[in-house]
């Protein structure tokens, strides 16, 4: 049997409701890092990141295009995608914020590609960047990965409804 589909009513979207409907995706919490002008390490908190093609390897992530210092991701031609654990809460707070220091507190050695991969993360992803996009208000960018880094044996980092949240039975 068949169904007909019917026309949903053309409706403006409110903002806040948009917003409030894709908190209802569960996703993942990564920090991507990279390089300043002068080689100075910068990173931040991303939870649109998603796996994009096996053959090539690519990601991509979407950053706001008032992120500080956008171009050290966007232009610099090198990032690590640093894929939080469950118990990096702390981490992903830190790279959210706008301190000036967040490397100071947090362990990492410099990837091959110069940027920095996070100590305790699931796994590292070292890209290079080989597209950027604007769509809206936020910059896409693909990367080309070159290096995995596997890392602890946990559980991810989630956010949901705007909130960390656990796997309910992971493993399973």
């Amino acid at each position: 049997m068949r169904h007909q589909a019917h026309e949903l009513p053309h409706m403006t979207v409110d903002s806040q409701d948009f917003r409030d409907a894709l908190s209802r995706f569960a996703s993942g919490v990564t920090v991507i890092t990279g390089l300043d002008s002068d080689g100075t390490p910068v990173g931040v908190t991303v939870s649109a990141f998603a796996s994009l093609s096996l053959d090539p390897p690519l990601v991509l992530f979407c950053l706001g295009l008032r992120t500080a210092k956008l171009d050290a991701y966007a232009s610099h031609g090198a990032v690590a995608v640093n894929i939080l654990a469950e118990d990096q809460h702390a981490v992903s707070e830190l790279f959210a914020s706008q301190r000036t220091d967040k490397f100071a507190t947090v362990g990492f050695c410099q990837g091959d590609n110069g940027c920095a991969v996070l100590d305790g993360c699931l796994a590292s992803l070292e890209c290079a960047i080989v597209n950027s996009h604007v769509g809206g208000d936020h910059l896409a960018i693909i990367g080309r990965v070159e290096r995995v880094h596997r890392g602890v044996a946990a559980a991810p980092l989630l956010r949901f409804r705007g909130r960390y949240a656990a796997l309910g039975n992971p493993g399973s």
